[in-house]
């Protein structure tokens, strides 16, 4: 396979990583309409187990059969489509070698008691990866939920034995707990922590949520103040969560978040392009689209990306 320079240079920032979690991520950085520019558009369909078939399908029905996800993520030209183990079962001979995909080892769902705290169950393997195809692994990690730190020590256990097979691992790193304000999940310190969290864990490629300008910690918002950080625009939000991973040497894709509308997700595009981030990983404000209207919102990001927008 072909690299790019860019590719090359963004690879050479994984300095411990053996060839074959190289080899993974350059297969999904060469992928597609953005191979070859470090820029990533991902199709993440995780949100049957998250939200429930129908307020995740219902809006567009073809969607709830797993072969209509791969085949948009192939016809749009993505760099990846990530979905749990059942998704990704249901179409991996058909679509096989097609597009690379993403295993999300754990899910939660909208059904647990919120007595029971954030967290999220462990539902497949690096071995199911393996079986699959997969180029990498994903899981998800709530910093800040009182289930987070045992969340921290499962992936580091994934991850290891990931790494050790070859596989890259994608985090999640999703800010929610019991002593942080709804405002506070998008906080640009608490998004900034979080992937500051998702690097230090190991995560070869982590998402986070795009970020308002509340500052939620006290302590912080004191530095945030004295040291003048810049986070007035989207885009200066997105360089500093940049900085965060590791000065920008570990790659970052942005959440899509809920549905919205088409010229937010393009004005979100655009942010994270002008602030150095590496692309978006886009679910409902596509797949809730007809696959038309979906394929048209993609090609946009696409150019969006490659700067021609």
């Amino acid at each position: 396979m072909k690299a790019s320079r860019t590719v090359q240079k963004i690879l050479s920032n994984y300095e411990s990583d053996n060839p074959g979690v190289k080899g993974n991520l350059c297969r999904m950085l060469m992928e597609g309409r953005l191979g070859g520019t470090g820029k990533m558009v991902i199709l993440p369909v995780d949100q049957g187990f998250e939200h429930g078939p129908a307020r995740s399908f219902a809006p567009n029905p073809p969607a709830y059969d797993p072969h209509y996800h791969y085949q948009l993520a192939i016809d749009a030209g993505l760099n990846a489509y990530a979905a749990p183990l059942g998704m990704l079962e249901a179409g991996a001979d058909t679509f096989a070698g097609q597009i690379p995909t993403i295993l999300k080892l754990n899910s939660s769902n909208s059904l647990v008691p919120k007595v029971a705290g954030y967290d999220q169950a462990i539902t497949g393997s690096v071995d199911d990866a393996l079986r699959l195809g997969c180029a990498a692994v994903g899981f998800t990690v709530y910093p800040g939920s009182q289930h987070g730190l045992d969340m921290f020590e499962e992936i580091s256990e994934l991850r290891e034995e990931a790494a050790a097979k070859g596989l890259p691992t994608v985090i999640w790193s999703y800010p929610r707990g019991e002593d942080l304000s709804k405002e506070g999940e998008t906080a640009i310190d608490i998004g900034a922590y979080a992937a500051q969290i998702a690097a230090l864990l190991g995560a070869h490629i982590i998402k986070i949520k795009l970020s308002s300008d509340h500052l939620e910690q006290g302590e912080a918002k004191k530095v945030y103040e004295k040291q003048k950080v810049d986070v007035a625009t989207q885009a200066a939000r997105v360089r500093h969560c940049m900085q965060a991973a590791f000065n920008g040497r570990r790659i970052v894709v942005f959440s899509g978040g809920a549905a919205k509308g088409q010229d937010a997700v393009y004005d979100d595009a655009r942010a994270i392009r002008d602030g150095g981030g590496n692309g978006s990983i886009i679910g409902r404000n596509t797949f809730q689209r007809s696959r038309e209207d979906a394929l048209a919102m993609l090609g946009k990001l696409v150019e969006i990306y490659k700067g021609r927008d």
